[in-house]
C-alpha cells in the first residue's frame, strides 16, 4: 500500500514549525494509542503512521531529504519501519514525548531503568535480471551494520569500571515536574539518562561509551520467482542490535529490476513488440520471437493488422504466490521500408493498381529532368 504525505498524515503544512509538529504527533498519539483503544487495529495502524511521520519530520535533515524527494528520498536513513514495530518499541523510541501522555507508565519492574527495546531495522537495495526474477535466485549482500562492541559487551562502560547514578533523576530514570497550575504531576523520561537510571562517567574507547560499533556483513539472501519492482524481502534478525539486551531489527532487500533489452514485464505477463513487413501481415510467416529461454517460432496468420496481438502461453513470470506462470504478448508492428530498389518500387506500383487506389507519382531523378527540360526548348 502507498504511504500517505506525512504533513498529511500529522494535519500540518509544509511550512510547519518544530514545535507544531511535536504538538499535532502529541494530540494524535494520546488520540490512537493502543493503551486508549484496547483491540482498536485501525487506531493502532493511525498510531504507527503518524509516528513514523513524527520521526521524519521532526529530524532536520530527514525532513530536507523527504521535502526535496519524497518517500524515496529516505531509502537507506535509517528509518523504522514502524508498521512491522510494536507499540512498546516506538514509545522506547519516543521517550520524552510518552513519559508526558502516559505519566511515566514505561517503567519496568527494575526500578528506573528502561526495559529492553528492538533493535533497527535496515535497508538494502538488491537488483536483478527479468531471468533472475523468473527463476528465483540467492544473492550475496554486503552491508554495514552496527554490532554490539565486544570491548564493553554493548554496555559502553570501560573494562574494570562501573555506570554511575544520574544525577539529575537520582537513579529513577524518570523526572517530574509540576503540571499546569501546579494541580498535578508531569512525569517523563529523564532527559540525562534516557531512562536508564545511570551515566557513563568512564566510556569505553573502543565504541565511545555507545556499546556499539559499525561491522560489515555478507550474507546470502533467497530471492522467490516472482517477485515485483520495490518489493521488500525480509531478512530476520539481520538489523541492529537492540538496547539493553533486546532484539535485533530485521534487514530489508528491496527489489530493482534491471531493464530487459527486448521484454517489458506487465503483471505476470511479458510484452514484446516485433516488428514485420507488410508482405510478412499480409501472406503469414514463421517468426522467431525473444523469450527468457531463448528464441521460439511463432506462426504469424495471414491478413494479421498492425497492432494485433499473438499469445505464447507459458512464457511469462511466475506469480510469487501460486508460482503459475503467465504468457508472452507478441504485438505485431508493421515495419515501412525507408529506400525500396527499382523493382520493389515497379512491383508495388503494379499492386497499387490492381487495389485502384491513387499513390504518388514516380519520382523522377535530377537527370531525368535536366533530359525533359532540354527537349521541351
Amino acid at each position: 500500500m502507498a504511504k500517505r504525505d506525512y504533513y498529511e498524515v500529522l494535519g500540518v503544512g509544509k511550512g510547519a514549525s518544530a514545535d507544531d509538529i511535536k504538538r499535532k504527533y502529541r494530540q494524535l498519539a494520546i488520540k490512537y494509542h493502543p493503551d486508549k483503544n484496547p483491540g482498536n487495529k485501525e487506531a493502532e495502524a493511525k498510531f504507527k503512521e503518524c509516528s513514523e511521520a513524527y520521526e521524519v519530520l521532526s529530524d532536520t535533515e530527514k525532513r530536507h531529504r523527504y521535502d526535496q524527494f519524497g518517500h524515496d528520498g529516505l531509502r537507506g536513513a535509517g528509518i523504522h519501519d514502524y508498521s512491522h514495530m510494536n507499540v512498546n518499541d516506538i514509545g522506547d523510541i519516543f521517550g520524552d514525548i510518552f513519559g508526558d501522555i502516559f505519566g511515566g507508565g514505561r517503567r519496568s519492574s527494575r526500578g528506573g531503568q528502561r526495559r529492553a527495546s528492538r533493535g533497527y531495522d535496515l535497508e538494502t537495495v538488491v537488483q536483478l535480471t527479468l531471468e533472475e526474477v523468473a527463476a528465483g535466485s540467492e544473492k550475496t549482500i554486503e552491508f554495514t551494520r552496527q554490532d554490539t562492541c565486544g570491548e564493553c559487551k554493548g554496555n559502553g562502560v570501560a573494562k574494570g569500571k562501573q555506570p554511575g547514578k544520574c544525577t539529575t533523576c537520582g537513579g529513577a530514570g524518570q523526572v517530574q515536574r509540576a503540571g499546569l497550575g501546579g494541580f498535578f504531576q508531569m512525569v517523563s523520561t529523564c532527559p540525562q539518562c534516557r531512562g536508564t537510571g545511570q551515566i557513563i562517567t568512564d566510556p569505553c574507547k573502543k565504541c565511545k561509551g555507545t556499546g556499539q560499533v559499525p561491522k560489515k556483513r555478507k550474507l546470502s539472501v533467497k530471492i522467490p520467482a516472482g517477485v515485483h519492482e520495490g518489493q521488500g524481502i525480509r531478512v530476520s534478525g539481520e538489523g541492529e542490535p537492540g538496547k539493553l539486551g533486546g532484539p535485533r531489527g530485521d534487514l530489508y532487500c528491496y527489489v530493482r529490476i534491471k531493464p530487459h533489452p527486448f521484454l517489458i514485464r506487465d503483471g505476470a505477463n511479458l510484452v514484446v513488440t516485433v516488428p514485420l513487413s507488410f508482405t510478412q501481415m499480409t501472406l503469414g510467416a514463421m517468426i522467431d520471437v525473444p523469450t527468457l529461454d531463448g528464441t521460439k517460432q511463432l506462426k504469424v496468420p495471414a491478413g494479421s493488422q498492425h497492432g494485433s496481438i499473438l499469445r505464447v502461453r507459458g512464457q511469462g513470470l511466475p506469480d510469487v504466490r501460486s508460482g503459475h506462470k503467465g504468457d508472452l504478448m507478441v504485438q505485431l508492428s508493421v515495419a515501412i521500408p525507408k529506400k525500396l530498389s527499382d523493382k520493389q518500387e515497379e512491383l508495388l506500383r503494379e499492386y497499387a493498381q490492381t487495389e485502384e487506389i491513387d499513390v504518388n507519382a514516380e519520382s523522377k531523378t535530377f537527370f531525368d529532368k535536366i533530359k525533359e527540360h532540354f527537349n521541351n526548348k
